[in-house]
């Protein structure tokens, strides 16, 4: 079993990790799978309160992807849009745009453009391809390969006019959207999720594990929960007028809340050591709230860290 040594805020602390991402349900033989169940332990308060942000989110995005012409195009983006499970990035944007003072409408672009960006990938990552012969499709595919490639491409840009359209005189927020810009772009881009995949891909049709190390483990994991994630409580401080220390306090609170969802949902198993592994992440997550003791919404947020694990 490999085992990745981590590093966080210059303490090392071992990962004993296996790979059960259902984005690739063809493991490498150096990797084995364990049923494992991750729930959120949120209290009624702040489940609503996520459950009213991610609604809200959903309902800016029917508006702004409604099923018109041409169908062809909007009617595929309409639905792998929505096709793609849930991360919690978006309405981490949102949320910390609110603890640092902002209106939750200041920041429902670049959440829904965190979603897009997201669904994007989730549909680039799950073609149907033609040199994976031995791979057992997890999710329906309502359209053929060709469209399910173009379609992710056109999501893309799309996130990024939606966050285009904020941007205004009355707003006097150019710099704050093009500055979110800049860091949803290295979150999804060659530096961020696709250099995060390319690495996982790489890893797992790797014959004899050479690539499947310590190292490879961590990045993997960082990559492709973590910074979007990080990219997300970012761009909410940004938009909500936070100061520099608060955007980067929540930077690392995004990060630490991906990576334990990426630990628990997608590199990750239950054994001996993860939960240990968790507990420090969750610990140096809530370091980051402590500046903001005494907000209405810090014991919300707080609670993305609350996590319960168990085996199925």
């Amino acid at each position: 079993m490999a085992r990745a040594l981590s590093h966080y805020n210059g303490k090392s602390s071992f990962l004993s990790l296996s790979r059960s991402n259902p984005c690739h349900p063809s493991p490498s033989p150096f990797f084995t799978f364990k049923p494992m169940m991750v729930t959120m332990a949120h209290n009624s308060q702040s489940s609503s309160y996520w459950a009213s942000i991610e609604e809200e989110i959903e309902d800016h995005l029917k508006q702004a992807i409604p099923v018109r012409p041409p169908t062809a195009v909007f009617e595929p983006m309409n639905c792998l849009v929505f096709a793609a499970p849930k991360t919690k990035a978006p309405a981490l944007c949102v949320a910390s745009c609110e603890l640092v003072g902002g209106r939750r409408a200041e920041a429902m672009d670049a959440a829904s453009a965190l979603h897009l960006m997201h669904s994007a990938a989730y549909t680039h990552e799950n073609l149907p391809l033609t040199d994976r012969p031995d791979a057992k499709p997890m999710i329906h595919h309502a359209y053929n390969p060709n469209i399910e490639l173009l379609t992710g491409d056109g999501i893309v840009p799309f996130g990024f006019e939606l966050l285009a359209r904020d941007v205004g005189p009355a707003q006097n927020n150019l710099d704050q959207v093009l500055r979110v810009i800049v860091e949803i772009t290295r979150a999804i881009g060659s530096r961020g999720i696709v250099h995060g995949q390319y690495n996982e891909i790489q890893g797992t049709q790797s014959d004899d594990g050479e690539l499947c190390n310590d190292e490879w483990i961590e990045y993997v994991c960082k990559k492709k929960e973590g910074e979007l994630h990080a990219c997300g409580a970012a761009c909410g401080a940004i938009l909500g007028g936070g100061s520099e220390d608060e955007i980067e306090g929540l930077r690392k609170y995004g990060l630490y809340v991906g990576m334990i969802y990426g630990i628990l949902n997608g590199v990750g198993r239950k054994e001996k050591g993860l939960v240990e592994v968790v507990e420090k992440l969750r610990a140096l997550a809530l370091e980051e709230l402590e500046s903001f003791k005494g907000s209405s919404n810090v014991e919300s947020i707080s609670s993305l860290v609350e996590v319960n694990i168990f085996n199925v």
